[in-house]
């Protein structure tokens, strides 16, 4: 066994992440001729574009709802950098076609600059052109006069929610429930998972209450990339004595020691350390891996019984599981060794108050909604949920991503949100199911969609087997994206009739205040702003969704025309979403607040009995595709490995900013992270210019780069090595398995 403890790294990576690489990246930028408009947007009253950590709002750009002050970090300056670009010129579109478009990579698209005025493909031509805005709400009105159940929308995190509680109400006021949400491609296996425990599907832990915990467990997370100001608060945690158990099939260098810029004499230059503990699983495994800490924690006399009896529920069966389950089984599924399962256990048990935290890499499976459920059983067994510094936080990736799910964007609408809505829309709302993600690729794919309506995000790029995602949009009949700059969905996901790009304003533009929701649940109030696209033809999702509501159902039972004043949304925000009651004054106090019933600091949860409820979770029976299964010869050097889709450093979702990834040393997108024993058993070398082929194609010419990575496991880029896999979904979650692809890779 290698010592989980003191992690080793590869060399082909930097000695800890952050550093001064970011330091670098702030001065190019800010001292740049763009810099004074970057200055000037980072102390916007507004929130932070980027992760739903969430800073900014009322208090100022550099202040978090703590009070703590300089809380920006590089991902943000990227994603503004983004957004001040110029418009793109009149003559673009004359002078690139729809051909021309589709070769562009995802940096290269969001390098063109701002969409400044609306566009339209129409059937059968080969170039976008631009169009009026009376065309366009011509052509929008005509499209959702359709069925209900062939209208649909999707939406990302990037708005407000204010434009997300009236694409609902919109979409909902039809007859229609089909509003599927880049969510549901990443954490709706935790929202699933959390509301059926605690009766709420968020984070049960505050920024204030992570700054009491005494441990953290980190489950498939890449924090120092994803959400770098987290780390800051794994130092500080660190520095009181306290312990960090990441788990993780990758040994992420940021995840083993991250130098902070925020502290620039005790971090930023030697860097600090930040795992105790790195437990490298096979990916897939992670129930079988906390399912073997509580039987480690049972054995070692470490169950809290006092705490179970009294506010649980179901945790007889969870305890019968952990007991009956032979150690074999357990590490043999997680490839996770007894002794490293025992140290683990033994690190949560001798701490007071445990966070217990995740991202996608938990998330991402056919199990995903088992993952999140034995990592909070852990929780639950050591009395660490429900009191201060201690529970379930889901680490969120876009910084509204939350706020979208709480204003119902979702196909599992609460019964008090739909209760609400029936009063104020006079009539009940349809009670036929709805299209998460996948489900309407699947019905676009059927030809069962005529129109859909995309509120930001990239629906083509996000999803798994790229070449069915472009043949599913491309029978729909019409579709409208609402965006600010351009991306591989723009130009792949053409619509068979009507294709129309509609430039809206970004966060810090909008002519009207609006809110977001952080992942720790606070609700943050954006300042108007004003565009330097001075030229711009922009409208703002709030105007143009209400004007388009009112053209198709007129301003009875709902005004629709009035609510373009963000003021009059935010009243009924108030009146119809459950722990959103503030809003009602937000606008004279500007008082910004937490979302009430979800931080539970006492074991009284929300669920019918105030219990927490148990469930038992089965370990996964994972297994892979033989070489013949992907039909490669015995005499071709290859081997097949578990892929996982990753993001690298300088990207956003499936918007990339620069090419490589300086901290996992690969320096361009077509690479693929292997470990050297697999490299060289199957008698390849690193360097070499390999085939990676799934089940839904392969990808060529890409080169292996060592990595401290798993044995069995590798990671590419995603969105590009999506084009080589079939969705498999958790059917309770409906999210694709992207940490868990079986691919053959041969060279």
């Amino acid at each position: 066994m290698t010592d989980p403890t003191s992690p080793e790294l590869s060399p082909n990576t930097p000695g800890a992440g952050g550093g001064l690489p970011l330091v670098q990246y702030w001065a190019e930028q800010t001292l740049s001729p763009q810099g004074p408009q970057i200055w000037k947007t980072l102390t916007h009253k507004s929130a932070c574009l980027s992760c739903a950590w969430g800073t900014g709002g009322q208090q100022g750009g550099f202040v978090n709802e703590s009070g703590e002050t300089l809380q920006r970090c590089s991902k943000s300056v990227e994603a503004i950098a983004a957004e001040l670009k110029p418009g793109l010129s009149p003559t673009f579109f004359a002078q690139n076609s729809v051909a021309d478009l589709q070769r562009f990579t995802s940096q290269e698209a969001d390098r063109l600059g701002r969409w400044s005025y609306p566009v339209i493909r129409r059937a059968g031509q080969s170039h976008f052109e631009r169009i009026s805005w009376s065309e366009v709400y011509s052509i929008a009105e005509h499209a959702f006069r359709r069925p209900p159940e062939r209208i649909a929308s999707y939406s990302s995190g990037r708005s407000s929610n204010e434009a997300a509680y009236l694409l609902q109400l919109l979409i909902r006021s039809l007859g229609s429930n089909n509003l599927a949400d880049c969510s549901d491609l990443c954490h709706a296996a935790s929202t699933v998972g959390l509301k059926q425990m605690f009766g709420s599907g968020t984070s049960m832990v505050s920024l204030e209450g992570l700054k009491q915990a005494d441990g953290v467990v980190l489950v498939g997370s890449n924090a120092p990339a994803n959400h770098p100001r987290l780390m800051n608060e794994l130092i500080k945690l660190r520095e009181r004595g306290g312990k960090v158990i990441v788990v993780n099939p990758t040994i992420e260098v940021g995840l083993v020691r991250f130098a902070s810029p925020a502290y620039p004499i005790k971090s930023l230059l030697r860097g600090s350390e930040i795992s105790s503990l790195y437990l490298q699983p096979i990916p897939g495994s992670d129930v079988a891996l906390f399912v073997g800490i509580q039987k480690a924690l049972l054995e070692s006399h470490q169950i809290h019984w006092d705490y179970l009896q009294a506010h649980t529920e179901g945790w007889e069966a969870v305890v019968e599981q952990a007991q009956k389950t032979d150690w074999e089984s357990i590490t043999k599924t997680c490839g996770v060794s007894q002794e490293e399962i025992e140290i683990a256990a033994a690190m949560i048990a001798a701490c007071d108050r445990v966070v217990f935290a995740w991202a996608m890499g938990a998330t991402q499976h056919q199990n995903g909604v088992d993952n999140i459920l034995s990592i909070a059983n852990t929780a639950l067994l050591t009395g660490n949920a429900g009191k201060e510094g201690a529970g379930t936080m889901p680490i969120r990736g876009h910084s509204n991503v939350q706020g979208f799910g709480s204003m119902g964007v979702t196909i599992r609408l609460r019964k008090e949100i739909q209760e609400a809505l029936e009063i104020l829309l006079q009539r009940p709302l349809s009670r036929v199911p709805g299209y998460d993600t996948r489900a309407l690729i699947e019905a676009a794919d059927a030809g069962q969609i005529d129109t859909l309506l995309c509120l930001g995000g990239n629906l083509y790029a996000a999803n798994p087997d790229l070449t069915q995602a472009k043949r599913a949009l491309s029978q729909v009949e019409t579709i409208i994206y609402l965006a600010t700059k351009p991306n591989l969905g723009h130009f792949h996901g053409l619509a068979v009739q009507n294709t129309l790009i509609l430039p809206v304003f970004t966060r810090f533009e909008n002519p009207h205040r609006t809110t977001v929701e952080s992942g720790n649940n606070f609700v943050r109030l954006n300042d108007p702003g004003e565009t330097h696209l001075k030229n711009g033809n922009l409208v703002s999702e709030v105007e143009f969704l209400t004007e388009l509501a009112h053209r198709l159902q007129g301003d009875r039972p709902v005004d629709w025309r009035n609510l373009q004043d963000t003021r009059y949304v935010r009243q009924l925000i108030a009146r119809t979403i459950p722990g959103y009651e503030p809003m009602a004054a937000i606008d004279e106090t500007g008082a910004e607040f937490t979302i009430g019933g979800r931080i539970f600091t006492k074991p009284q949860f929300s669920t019918p009995s105030g219990k927490a409820q148990m469930f038992a979770t089965p370990l996964p029976q994972l297994s892979l595709p033989t070489r013949a299964g992907f039909g490669l010869p015995d005499d071709v050097p290859g081997l097949v490995v578990i892929l996982g889709t990753g993001r690298s450093y300088a990207q956003h979702n499936t918007v990339v900013y620069k090419p490589g990834d300086h901290y996992r040393g690969m320096p361009h997108r077509n690479c693929i992270l292997m470990c050297r024993s697999d490299v060289e058993q199957a008698g390849l070398r690193e360097h070499q210019r390999v085939t990676v082929r799934g089940d839904a194609g392969q990808l060529e010419q890409v080169e292996i780069i060592y990595g401290s990575i798993r044995p069995g496991a590798a990671l590419m880029f995603y969105p590009e090595v999506n084009a080589i896999f079939k969705a498999r979904v958790d059917e309770r979650s409906g999210t694709p398995a992207y940490k868990r692809v079986p691919v053959v890779v041969y060279g």
